[in-house]
Formats: C-alpha cells, sequence, structure tokens
C-alpha cells in the first residue's frame, strides 16, 4: 500500500469552497462525459453521520477505458466502468474507489478542509503523515498537464469580478486573505505481484493531477459559483447530472451494445476501508449492493475529483 498525503491551498474559505467543490465537480463531470465515457450518477442522497453530522452519499459509475495506459489494456475488458462512493460530511469527506474486476485493488481518501495554509500537521487526528509522504500542491506554479490547460483557468491570469481576487503571484499563500487548505489522505493499494509498485506510483500521479485541475477550476470559476446557496447549487447539480448521465447513457446506446452485454463492473470499499466506516458510524449496508458483480477495482484516471 502506498500512502501520501496532498495539501493544496486556495484563495477561499472552506465556507465558500462547499458551493465551489459541489458546482466544480458537476461542470466538470458533464464536460469530460460523451462517446460512451464519463461519469454517471448513480445516487446522491441525503445522509447523517453521528460524529459528522448530516451529509451527502454519492455514487458514481466513471467509464473511462480509453484513458487507460496500453498495459493496463492488455488485461482489462474493452468497455468497464469503477464505481466510486463518497460520503460528503462537510468538511470532511470520506471517498473510495475499486473495481470488481481486481480485487486486490482499493484507493481511499480522507478529506478535510480548513482555514489555513496546510501548517496543520496531524489535520485528521491520528497519526501525523512523515513529511516525506506530504506534497504540496500548488494550483499557481504546477505543471498542468497541456490538454487540461486553458488560459481561462490560468490564475497568474485570472482575476474575479464578483470578489476582486487574483491574479494569484508567487508566495501568495504567505499573506492572502483568505486562504484554505484541502489536506487529502490517499491510500492505493494494487496487490498483484509484479505490478504492484507501478501500479500504484501510476495512480498517485493521475491523483495529483487531477487535484491540481480541479481545484484550479473550482478557484478560475468563483464568478459562475459565489453568492449561490446551498439549495441553488444542490439545484444545479441535480440539472448537471441529469444532462450528463443523458450523455453517457446515450453515447452508449449508440455502440449497438445491449446493457446485459456489457461487462458489470462496480466498485466496492475494501474490507479495511469498510471496517473503518464502520468504526465511524456510517451505514456500510448499502455498499454491497453490487456484490454480485464479477468486476474488480482498476488503476485509472478518473474523470471525477476526489472531494
Amino acid at each position: 500500500m502506498l500512502m501520501k498525503e496532498y495539501r493544496i491551498c486556495m484563495p477561499l474559505t472552506v465556507d465558500e469552497y462547499r458551493i465551489g467543490q459541489l458546482y466544480m465537480i458537476s461542470k466538470h463531470s458533464c464536460e469530460q462525459s460523451g462517446g460512451g465515457e464519463g461519469v454517471e450518477v448513480v445516487r446522491n442522497e441525503s445522509d447523517t453521520h453521528p460524529q459528522h453530522g448530516p451529509g451527502q452519499l454519492t455514487e458514481k459509475r466513471i467509464y473511462l477505458s480509453s484513458k487507460l495506459p496500453s498495459w493496463v489494456k492488455a488485461f482489462v475488458p474493452r468497455i468497464f466502468y469503477v464505481t466510486e462512493k463518497a460520503w460528503n460530511f462537510y468538511p470532511y469527506t470520506i471517498t473510495g474507489v475499486c473495481v470488481s474486476f481486481l480485487p486486490k485493488f482499493s484507493i481511499r481518501i480522507e478529506t478535510r478542509f480548513e482555514n489555513n495554509k496546510g501548517d496543520n500537521d496531524n489535520v485528521f487526528g491520528d497519526t501525523p503523515t512523515s513529511a516525506e509522504n506530504v506534497s504540496f500542491v500548488d494550483i499557481l506554479s504546477d505543471p498542468v498537464p497541456e490538454k487540461h490547460y486553458t488560459e481561462y483557468e490560468d490564475l497568474s491570469l485570472w482575476q474575479s469580478t464578483k470578489t476582486g481576487r487574483g491574479p494569484l503571484e508567487k508566495g501568495w499563500r504567505d499573506d492572502h486573505k483568505p486562504i484554505m487548505c484541502s489536506y487529502k489522505r490517499v491510500q492505493c493499494s494494487f496487490e498483484v505481484y509484479g505490478f504492484q509498485t507501478r501500479t500504484e506510483e501510476f495512480i498517485h500521479r493521475n491523483i495529483q493531477d487531477i487535484l491540481l485541475v480541479g481545484h484550479r477550476q473550482a478557484v478560475a470559476w468563483i464568478d459562475e459559483w459565489h453568492g449561490l446557496s446551498l439549495e441553488e447549487v444542490r439545484k444545479y447539480e441535480q440539472a448537471m447530472q441529469a444532462q450528463t448521465n443523458s450523455k453517457v447513457k446515450c453515447s452508449q446506446n449508440s455502440t449497438g451494445l445491449p446493457a446485459a452485454s456489457r461487462p458489470a463492473f462496480t466498485r466496492s470499499i475494501s474490507v479495511t476501508d469498510e471496517r473503518s466506516l464502520m468504526k465511524m458510524g456510517v451505514k456500510t449496508l448499502a455498499m454491497s449492493d453490487s456484490s454480485a458483480s464479477t468486476v474488480p477495482p482498476s488503476p485509472v484516471r478518473l474523470h471525477s475529483t476526489p472531494e
């Protein structure tokens, strides 16, 4: 198992990011869906945690066959999906990803949001992450994959009309107000001899890219979502989910593959993750609804942005 902690600072407050995150994920998922691939939202419903209070449970199917490297395509089905389940008890979230045809693969992401510049070395309150496993993701200066770069999302050029924030300059984290940090503890495991190290490193590289792009977008799109209420952004989320699901299903139907012939790939939380969730009081019965599936988790570049 390879575990890393990522810290991503943004010129926002934790309360603001709650709206921006929902807006960004919904819009990004819709933009990235089409051609038979993308994000299908299966479930999005309220849930209450005894410690963290009311929140939201979301389950997504992420179709992404074409995103796999050639060495992975050699041993996975032509069409498949992974399932992502997220429990959002803001400002704390738990996300799990697995694929049924790879039972020894799993990803678990814990996230906590705080109004600081990433200097809390024990944000999860248990065992501090060793310094060599902590990575700061810089939304201003880290290189963005060329295919994801747009001038509109370049924060060195960005200027918010609604808030007056931006552009960001070198060293902005030292004195910018407001400032918040998204702390993400990511554990990925692929216990297959000969593939473990290569696959786990591949997953972390892709996760870091996803975090960079997604958090840049949340900031760059601020004038689109700033001022929305939680109720308003939830309505936007529902509309985008309906549009995204329609794009994915229409593209799949156009391939001529009947639903029954498509490999049934599901994601389920690994035993370790499920036990952890049960200890925290999260109901896990609903997580086994796809236990009859014959498909396992796979190392892939996700279209969604980990909360």
